[in-house]
């Protein structure tokens, strides 16, 4: 899809005339907290979902953290309902799939922030199995994650262990399979013209496409080597072929917006494909 940059300047706006909440759902921390508590042991049978502060839940070893999925509440009352369904959802699986043995078939890369990362790290045991982050640019790195029906799991270096491999054979493997599953950036990228912003939405996996560096040298060749990128969400990327002052702003201005509105935001910054690697544009 491409988007016309005053169309893009219009999308900033759209938050502002929502109510605070859907119908419904607490507004209050301590109130939406334990209200996602009630929705995750209804649909948890048996487990035991202890409400450890304001927005973080405790499910034995695994802890939930809410404060995304409030931001969003709070942004988006329209959505609000739905998101909150597919949260617990998405923890419930991950709870029910916690000891499974990891899959190579199901092994991918992914591109997240080193926050997330570190907040992610920080909800395991602290003497347990470290995650394995490389980086990519700016504040976004690459991490290995097993796809699951509903969700994506982090890999940790037990999980190395369990597959028989070394962390650089799971790196390998994840980048491997992931080239495998998402359909040539070519096939489904349009070519962003003057004034246009291109968008590459919908799949869980279009911001690990950045971890696929080679794939976007025929993008930047048609747009002369000024392709300049942003992943607001995991599902999302946006860019711009064009490294003007004006095209870079209005990029930045999106990215930013759609990040604030995201329900699993990842980053506004902006990249520059270049030959060698990503670069940050400051």
């Amino acid at each position: 899809m491409l988007i016309r940059f005053f169309a893009a300047l219009l999308v900033l706006s759209s938050a502002l005339c929502s109510p605070a909440f859907a119908q419904g759902v607490p507004k209050g921390e301590a109130a939406f907290t334990e209200y996602v508590a009630t929705q995750l042991r209804r649909a948890i049978r048996g487990a035991t979902v202890e409400v450890k502060g304001p927005l973080t839940l405790q499910l034995g070893e695994l802890q939930a953290n809410l404060d995304r999925i409030f931001i969003f509440c709070n942004k988006n009352a329209a959505g609000c309902g739905n998101e909150v369904a597919n949260y617990v959802k998405g923890v419930a699986q991950v709870y029910h799939d916690r000891t499974a043995p990891p899959s190579k078939a199901a092994v991918r890369v992914i591109v997240r922030t080193k926050a997330y990362l570190a907040a992610t790290q920080a909800t395991m045991p602290k003497d347990g199995a470290k995650l394995q982050p490389r980086p990519l640019a700016g504040d976004l790195v690459m991490l290995p994650a097993i796809d699951m029906p509903r969700t994506i799991r982090m890999l940790d270096e037990k999980d190395n262990a369990a597959l028989g491999l070394s962390a650089d054979e799971v790196f390998k493997l994840g980048l491997d399979n992931l080239r495998k599953q998402l359909k040539p950036l070519m096939s489904i990228a349009k070519v962003a013209q003057a004034g246009q912003i291109g968008e590459l939405t919908g799949d869980a996996y279009h911001s690990s496409r950045l971890a696929l560096f080679e794939s976007w040298s025929p993008l930047a060749k048609v747009h002369g080597s000024r392709l300049i990128v942003a992943v607001p969400a995991p599902d999302m990327v946006l860019y711009v072929g064009d490294d003007s002052a004006k095209a870079i702003e209005v990029l930045r201005l999106l990215a930013k917006d759609v990040a604030s509105r995201a329900p699993a935001p990842l980053s506004a910054e902006l990249l520059r494909w270049t030959p060698q690697r990503w670069e940050l544009v400051r």
